[in-house]
């Protein structure tokens, strides 16, 4: 017999097959069959059909395409004999779909294998059914398949059973007419059709809230009463798994319960003792029982369980945790999660164990377990946790330092009540994983700092003690320069010295070592090395004796590849060469960062959610966490509005006026990743060119340079190096343009309230028309003294706007004294546009705050 007719049993074919070595082989083998049996098809063999249509499926199986042989699965399923509609029938669930419209051709055929006599036959179809069953089909069958759901063969009920529940899903409509057959189904002794009847209850609640409520009337008792037969049932061979008894049936029958007892009371009460039952009972040294109660437990959570049942769910779940078994410990991890939200006081109670669990060895345990214990934390935890969890963070492995320093960070910032407390823990992860940790967290710590002038001296000696240890920290190194930079003289001279410290004796010169040592450490990290330099000339005013060491180790960098350190570089050598009389003003103690702003542009919180939350926790000194900064915060609308610069043509984009109104005010510090766009380089000049942001201690107003330098989010460098560039380069030391020399146009009233008036003397340079200098005179008109004066402008985008110090931050009352002020004004559109400026004035009255805010628009003409 030729090998390929098609008369070659389906044996010889596999053979012939796996005999292939190479793909073309086999496809060729594939071929030459599938055309013997094209030819069979066409000569309508019907000795051979079944055998053609087995071997049609194996070829199917290989992925080969099979479709020119789907009709004789339908004349298979026709024929009278068992053998051939076997082979039919599996033809069908295997080479066709639900989407084939070949299917509506076999419809008749079902109806009648439906009705057959023989039961066997009945079961092929109803598993036919079961699996390709359509809408169309499940709509014209359903009537079959419910009659036979009252068979009395329990593999016919079975098979109707699993049937029906294809028929519900496709058409929900249907669900009442099997309503009544399902509950029936729960009274059979036969496990098969016990765990199809459940299933087939379960899927009914899903489909129609009118089946929930009947299965819940008529179910509850036959359910309780299957659960404790299968619990209480001696040892039964046929159903038994690991000294079990059908785990299988325990679990469908628990998953139902949960169903009908969610959200119902009366329900949930009666199921309580039989689940208390199964929970106690059910051996938790087997697989199987785990699965029983894992299951029972979720019940458990699920329905209106009491709080007695719920703690003892719980403890189920806590010795899961001691589990040897990953996949067991990480669904009690999962189940645990949930159970917080029903009983947290329950779940406390594991705490240690989940703690144990967050030291796995397993990656996906421990940030399971990481994630539950973060949801355990609250306010008379907090402390013992986050030592366990920093005192793990020493020992854990590199790949989970990142996760395991976030989840420690966002707890300190959240339930910590002192904020010594505070920068304790946020020192001691930046220590450890100051590499992992995210900007805005040590954003956040230098926020903190600069709020708490008692801490100051401390937070700095603290730092440069775990530069010593953890100078490879990059977050450590930059919040520790930054420190040093600001407060390096309490380092010094040991100012503000809490008692938990040590006395410690620290020179001028190690503290210029430290920052050096930095510097080469992290050659490669320019943030560091830019805060660095940012700190060492800062310390070149603090330490006069220092000043020459500085300057050649800032000299170093004028050959750097970097061109942001080179331009620090040879900016900062010319402040100490050339420019003595100015330094000290420019590198001045930054003023206060204002906390609950920053904060709200993390968190986007409303401002007054925020600002109430933070007056709730006292610091270390019984003072409130928020300190005031001398900025008067006025509302938002105006804030809007004194931005709303019509002049420009052009609009900017949408989110220019907002990162421009933060920094415009001073509100805080910028963080880099929500820094203003690089195309806005005017309004960021604008930005830093406002020098009269208040300070605190007597500080004066003129520290442009240390304020900005010195922020966290040392990444917007370029307009400050173009600012001192023009600082340092157009405005010589100790020289001012002669007034013989200048242009001088008529004065104008800026401004005039009841209480204040602003007095605007212009003068320009004739070989610089577009930059007009601008002598701002403030009268104070009322009787009572302005204290924190403040005084703030916005220009349009072709406008650049540099401020100059005030005179003073006291403006005497009755006009008896006045504050003047310089502005330089560059119109880059000089000719074509006429200035405009927005301006806003805020002050404090008996510590009460003021804001008064207008617009300029009587420039005189050729400005």
């Amino acid at each position: 017999m030729n090998p390929f007719s098609s008369g070659t049993r389906l044996r010889d074919m596999i053979r012939a097959i796996r005999a292939c070595k190479t793909a073309a082989e086999e496809r060729a083998v594939v071929r030459k069959e599938c055309a013997a049996i094209r030819s069979a098809i066409s000569e309508n063999d019907q000795d051979y059909r079944h055998r053609n249509l087995a071997k049609l499926m194996f070829i199917h199986m290989l992925g080969y395409p099979t479709h020119f042989g789907q009709m004789e699965c339908l004349k298979l399923i026709a024929s009278a004999g068992f053998p051939e509609k076997r082979i039919g029938y599996l033809g069908l669930m295997l080479l066709l779909d639900e989407r084939q419209e070949v299917l509506m051709l076999v419809t008749n055929s079902l109806k009648q294998d439906l009705n057959h006599s023989n039961q066997y036959i009945v079961g092929l179809a109803l598993c036919a059914l079961g699996n390709i069953c359509s809408a169309e089909m499940a709509r014209d069958l359903a009537p079959e398949v419910e009659r036979l759901l009252q068979s009395r063969d329990p593999n016919t009920k079975k098979k109707a059973a699993l049937c029906s529940i294809r028929i519900i899903r496709k058409v929900p409509d249907l669900a009442e007419n099997f309503m009544s057959p399902a509950a029936s189904l729960l009274k059979e002794k036969h496990h098969g059709v016990l765990i199809a009847g459940v299933q087939l209850c379960t899927d009914l609640c899903k489909a129609s809230t009118d089946a929930l409520e009947y299965l819940r009337k008529t179910c509850i008792e036959g359910l309780v009463r299957i659960l404790k037969d299968v619990s209480n049932s001696p040892y039964a061979p046929e159903y038994d798994i690991a000294g079990i008894t059908d785990p299988f049936l325990h679990i469908r029958v628990l998953r139902l319960m949960r169903m009908l007892g969610q959200g119902d009371a009366d329900s949930s009460e009666y199921m309580n003792d039989i689940l208390a039952q199964v929970s106690t009972k059910t051996e938790s040294n087997k697989n199987a029982g785990n699965a029983i109660l894992y299951e029972c437990v979720e019940t458990i959570m699920g329905i209106d369980a009491s709080s007695g049942l719920r703690v003892l769910a719980i403890n189920i779940l806590g010795r899961f945790l001691s589990n040897r078994d990953n996949n067991i410990r990480y669904v009690a991890l999962n189940m645990l999660m949930k159970a917080i939200a029903v009983d947290t006081q329950a779940v406390q109670r594991h705490r240690t164990t989940i703690l144990e669990c967050v030291k796995d060895s397993d990656a996906s345990i421990r940030k399971r377990a990481l994630e539950l214990a973060f949801l355990l934390v609250n306010d008379t935890n907090v402390k013992p946790l986050t030592k366990e969890l920093i005192d793990y963070l020493e020992v854990t492995d590199q790949e989970f330092k990142g996760d395991l320093s976030d989840k420690i960070c966002a707890i300190v910032e959240k339930f910590s009540q002192e904020k010594l407390w505070y920068v304790d823990q946020m020192f001691k992860v930046l220590s450890l994983a100051g590499r992992y940790v995210k900007d805005d967290v040590w954003h956040a710590l230098i926020v903190v700092i600069s709020n708490a002038p008692d801490l100051q001296g401390y937070s700095v000696r603290s730092l440069y003690k775990a530069l010593a240890t953890s100078c490879g920290q990059e977050s450590l190194v930059r919040v520790a320069v930054w420190c040093i930079g600001e407060y390096g003289e309490m380092l010094v001279n040991n100012i503000g010295v809490l008692e938990v410290e040590e006395p410690m004796t620290v020179t001028e010169f190690d503290v210029v070592d430290v920052v050096e040592l930095s510097l080469k450490h992290h050659s490669s990290d320019i943030t560091t090395r830019a805060m660095s330099l940012v700190a060492l000339l800062k310390l070149s005013s603090r330490f006069p004796p220092t000043s020459e060491r500085i300057r050649e180790i800032i000299t170093q960098h004028k050959g750097s590849l970097m061109l942001e350190l080179q331009q620090r570089s040879i900016e900062f050598n010319s402040i100490i060469q050339r420019h003595q009389g100015i330094k000290s003003s420019l590198v001045e103690r930054m003023p206060v960062l204002d906390e609950s702003t920053y904060i709200g542009k993390r968190t986007g919180a409303s401002q007054a959610t925020l600002s109430a939350d933070k007056s709730n926790r006292s610091t270390s000194s019984g003072a409130s966490l928020k300190l005031p900064n001398g900025v008067a915060k006025p509302p938002s609308a105006p804030l809007v509005d004194l931005l709303d610069l019509s002049s420009d043509d052009t609009p900017a984009p949408a989110s220019t006026p907002t990162d421009f109104l933060h920094d415009l005010l001073g509100i805080g510090l910028t963080d880099s990743s929500s820094a203003a766009p690089s195309a806005s380089t005017d309004i960021l000049m604008d930005l830093l060119s406002i020098g009269t942001s208040p300070v605190q201690n007597g500080s004066s107003a003129s520290n442009v340079i240390s304020s900005n330098e010195g922020n966290a989010a040392e990444k917007k460098s370029t307009p400050v190096t173009s600012l001192v560039v023009d600082l340092l380069d157009g405005f010589p030391s100790n020289t001012t343009p002669s007034k013989e020399e200048n242009l001088v146009y008529p004065s104008i009233t800026a401004f005039q309230s009841s209480t204040l008036k602003i007095t605007f003397n212009f003068t320009k340079q004739p070989e610089k028309p577009q930059v007009t200098l601008i002598h701002a005179t403030f009268t104070n008109l009322s009787s009572s003294i302005y204290t924190d004066f403040v005084f703030q402008a916005a220009v349009p985008k072709f406008v650049q706007l540099h401020l100059d110090p005030a005179s003073s931050s006291t403006l005497p009352a009755g006009g008896n004294g006045t504050i003047a002020q310089t502005l330089s004004v560059t119109n880059t559109q000089f000719g074509q546009k006429s200035l405009a400026m927005r301006i806003r004035i805020a002050y404090k009255v008996n510590n009460e705050d003021r804001l008064e805010q207008g617009q300029i628009n009587n420039f005189p003409p050729g400005l």
